[in-house]
């Protein structure tokens, strides 16, 4: 059963790790790197490894963005359930 708590946990998986495996999930659909997606978005491989483990926090533009170039609906890549 999934559950949502106060500190913002979904289950046994932060909202943050859910959004890196969905953003992952339409990168991989895309049959896009981590490199190419980052040249996209004008940030480092590095970063978008990060962005993927729910490591960093991408800024609400940047998301926008990248929901254009995934060609995925923004809210796909809210969804936690």
């Amino acid at each position: 059963m999934t559950y949502i708590t106060l500190c913002g946990k979904i289950g046994h998986m932060s909202r943050m790790q859910k959004l890196g495996l969905n953003i992952k999930k339409y990168r991989e659909a895309q049959k896009l790197s981590q490199e190419a997606l980052a040249e996209k978005l004008n940030l480092s491989k590095e970063y978008i490894c990060r962005v993927e483990r729910g490591q960093k926090y991408m800024s609400l533009r940047k998301l926008f963005e990248l929901a254009d170039i995934l060609e995925v609906e923004f809210y796909k890549l809210t969804d936690f359930s």
